[in-house]
């Protein structure tokens, strides 16, 4: 029998409410499809930060290779300024641990609602592959003179030809196990981002040679947002950078349905993968039971399938489908006609069969 160690960083907020219902259904999973689960829960976020000073003990990203995935909440908290959990444990993982996709399906559920007109489940079933360690975030820049009326602010985005191109082939290598439209759309800004650009660019023609069977497309980035809502049926899977990628993956949220379903992960296809709900820690709605965990759920699915368990990732994925259509009246937080705790029972109860 396969056995899986799994890291645990249930966050801060709801980040705990919606891990527990994401976990509950890992655990229906591996007891119908026989494979053992042996979880390690971690306090890293917020709460610890106030007590300890400390976001992210030393030694931490190294303890966290020894497992196969990591399944986390959400990052932040009400009293901490924004930025220092944000960059001290997300980055800092997807950093050190080198997981260098971020991974976004937008897939619209039948029976959840879009606010796209005359758009369905039909039309709404693509991902995005963002390349996640390079870019705008690499946090390469500095200030000068700062708090002066001379202030200079520097930002630069650090773009390798080792970083493109693995991340393109993997952009390549999963529109063909996607198996779908074998369409893969580059998404940047050709036209000012010369320098940038030009080596993604040149890089997704020389290594589309290696893959005759995907078709192949380019898209400035104001562009795809457009196109993402006027004909999002046009999209199979799209590649693209670090800012681009974070600021399309969440209108590709907001068409499937709300930041209440949206699932993504960080992977590292060598290394160990972090997988996680795209919405924030939601800290108003903490302890009330209302919060949405489906992203969390969906994040385990994403991790299921990740690990090859894609028997365990269908049968989570298809009990999400039958209970948006089948019980819930909205995704929104209080307003589901279910609490967090009924909607992970409910999946856990269609996973189990």
């Amino acid at each position: 029998m396969k056995h899986y160690q799994i890291a645990v960083i249930p966050g801060d907020g709801t980040g705990p409410e919606v891990v527990a219902e994401g976990v509950k259904v890992l655990t229906a999973a591996s007891e119908r499809f026989g494979f053992g689960l042996d979880l390690t829960w971690y306090d890293y976020g917020g709460d610890r930060y106030l007590k300890t000073g400390e976001v992210l003990p030393e030694g931490a990203a190294e303890d966290l290779k020894r497992y196969h995935a990591i399944l986390l909440g959400a990052i932040g908290h009400p009293d901490v300024k924004p930025g220092i959990l944000e960059k001290g444990i997300l980055l800092n993982l997807r950093f050190a641990l080198d997981q260098y996709i971020n991974l976004r399906p937008v897939v619209l559920y039948p029976g959840v609602d879009t606010p796209l007109k005359d758009k369905g489940p039909n039309e709404i079933d693509f991902v995005v592959v963002r390349e996640n360690t390079e870019g705008l975030y690499a946090g390469a820049g500095g200030i000068l003179k700062k708090g002066t009326p001379d202030e200079v602010a520097v930002q630069e985005s650090i773009n390798t030809r080792k970083g493109v191109e693995r991340c393109i082939r993997f952009a390549f290598d999963y529109c063909r196990k996607r198996d779908k439209k074998k369409k893969l759309t580059l998404c940047g800004k050709t036209n000012v981002l010369t320098f940038a650009f030009d080596l993604w660019e040149r890089t997704f023609y020389e290594v589309a040679k290696e893959y005759p069977d995907i078709a192949t497309d380019y898209a400035h980035v104001d562009a795809t947002c457009m196109w993402m809502l006027k004909n999002p049926e046009w999209f199979d899977v799209i590649v693209t950078d670090n800012m681009f990628g974070d600021i399309i993956t969440d209108l590709g949220a907001m068409i499937q349905g709300g930041m209440g379903i949206a699932a993504g992960g960080n992977i590292n296809p060598q290394g160990v993968s972090m997988f996680e709900p795209i919405g924030g820690s939601a800290p108003k709605y903490t302890g009330k039971n209302v919060i949405n965990p489906l992203a969390a759920i969906c994040s385990v699915q994403l991790m299921l399938d990740h690990l090859g368990e894609e028997a365990a990732a269908k049968a989570v994925e298809d009990a999400v489908k039958l209970v948006v259509s089948k019980h819930l009246k909205s995704l929104s937080a209080g307003k589901m006609g279910y609490g967090t705790r009924e909607v992970g029972d409910l999946v856990a109860g269609y996973v189990k069969g």
